[in-house]
């Protein structure tokens, strides 16, 4: 029996010389860097519908401010200068419709049932101006438009500008 353990003995310390000494594990590989894939490219934007009722509207909302010789609304977005302003003058019973521009220029404006060109001046403020009598039935197509109205020529950006009740209230203000 000794001679089976001296055998065993003999056996572990020869398997002990076979494993390796420890060393310094490798170094690991730098990691690459990961390179995201390029985002994929946005759609390209559709075409502009012929029909301008389709047209996205311009940013903005318009905003009324009562004043004692009429009332105006502005359009545009919050914290930037309006692209639009229709003012009453109560007094002289006129009613201007600005849009942003600085250069004279006839200017075109669409609703559902007319269309006007109309010579459009600077008034001194970066604004155009168009002025029309309170009582001009142009005023009420451009409030009664379906949804919108356009506000196009003089080489600037067209404005497609909704037809909120705003610009009712400032064309009753001069009618009063």
């Amino acid at each position: 029996m000794r001679s089976l353990s001296l055998f065993a003995g003999a056996g572990l310390a020869l398997l002990a010389g076979c494993v390796p000494a420890p060393t310094t594990a490798p170094r690991a590989p730098a990691p690459r860097p990961v390179v995201a894939p390029p985002p994929p490219a946005p759609p390209p934007a559709p075409a502009p519908s012929a029909d301008w009722r389709d047209w996205p509207l311009t940013p903005g909302d318009w905003q009324y401010r009562s004043a004692p010789n009429g009332g105006s609304a502005r359009y545009g977005t919050a914290g930037a200068p309006p692209v639009a302003v229709l003012r009453c003058d109560r007094v002289a019973r006129q009613v201007t419709l600005l849009r942003a521009g600085t250069a004279p220029a006839t200017l075109t404006l669409r609703t559902t049932s007319v269309v006007r060109a109309l010579p459009a001046a600077p008034d001194g403020t970066g604004m155009l101006a168009m002025s029309f009598a309170a009582n001009d039935s142009f005023l009420d197509a451009l409030g009664f438009s379906r949804g919108r109205f356009v506000v196009e020529g003089g080489g600037l950006p067209v404005l497609v500008i909704p037809a909120w009740p705003e610009i009712l209230r400032v064309v009753e203000d001069c009618r009063a």
